[in-house]
C-alpha cells in the first residue's frame, strides 16, 4: 500500500489540484518539495525561484556523490539542460539555465523554412554530408560542446574557493548518451530524482 506521497512541481498552475486529487483518491497528504523543506542550505538570492527538480537533484547529488569539502555540479538534461553548483560546504550556489536539445531542434524547424525536424541522435561522423547529418551533428556535438564548457566553468568556480576538485553528476532522458563525450562529467545517475524526492520525504517525515 501507498504509505505516502512527494511532490516535485514545476508547474503552479497544477500544484495544487495534482495534491487535491492524490489527497482525494489516496487518502494521503501530499508533501510538495520547496526551498524550506528541501534540507538543502541555499545562498540563491531568491530561493522560491528555485524548480523542486533542480532541488530535489541536489540533494541526492550530495547525499549519493558528495564528499567533505567537495564541490558538486548537476547537469540535468530535460526541457532545458540546467546546471547547479552546490559548494564545497554543501550550500546550494545557484546554477545555469540553458534550452534542451530538444528545443533547438524544433527551433530550427520552425524558424528556418528549409530545415527539416531531425531526431536528436549521435552522428555517425561530425561534418554532414546531408542537410539532417549537418544538423544532427551540430545539435548533439552543439551541446555536447556547450555542457563541457559550462561544466568547466563551473568547477573552476566551486575549486576556487576548495581544496578539493569539484566533481558533476548528470541525470535526465539524455543524460546516458551525451554525458559519454564529455570527461568532465564524473558520473550519471538517470534516476536521481526520484532518489532526491525519497531524501526529501524521509527527513521530513
Amino acid at each position: 500500500g501507498i504509505k505516502g506521497v512527494v511532490l516535485a512541481s514545476v508547474v503552479p498552475a497544477l500544484t495544487q489540484p495534482i495534491s487535491d486529487m492524490i489527497a482525494k483518491e489516496l487518502d494521503q497528504p501530499v508533501l510538495t518539495v520547496n526551498e524550506g523543506n528541501a534540507g538543502l542550505p541555499i545562498r540563491y538570492k531568491a530561493p522560491m525561484e528555485i524548480g523542486a527538480d533542480r532541488l530535489v537533484n541536489s540533494v541526492a547529488a550530495r547525499h549519493l556523490y558528495g564528499k567533505p569539502s567537495q564541490g558538486l555540479v548537476v547537469v540535468d538534461f530535460g526541457t532545458a539542460t540546467t546546471f547547479d553548483a552546490i559548494s564545497a560546504d554543501g550550500h546550494y550556489q545557484g546554477g545555469v539555465i540553458c534550452p534542451g536539445v530538444d528545443i533547438s531542434a524544433d527551433a530550427l524547424f520552425h524558424r528556418a523554412a528549409r530545415l527539416p525536424r531531425v531526431a536528436v541522435d549521435k552522428p555517425t561522423q561530425l561534418v554532414g554530408r546531408t542537410t539532417v547529418d549537418a544538423i544532427r551533428s551540430g545539435l548533439f556535438f552543439g551541446h555536447v560542446s556547450m555542457v563541457e564548457g559550462i561544466v568547466r566553468r563551473i568547477k573552476s568556480d566551486i575549486d576556487a574557493t576548495s581544496k578539493k576538485a569539484a566533481v558533476c553528476v548528470a541525470t535526465g532522458g539524455l543524460a546516458s548518451l551525451i554525458a559519454a563525450e564529455i570527461a568532465v562529467i564524473d558520473y550519471v545517475d538517470t534516476n536521481l530524482t526520484l532518489i532526491g524526492l525519497k531524501i526529501v520525504w524521509d527527513r521530513n517525515r
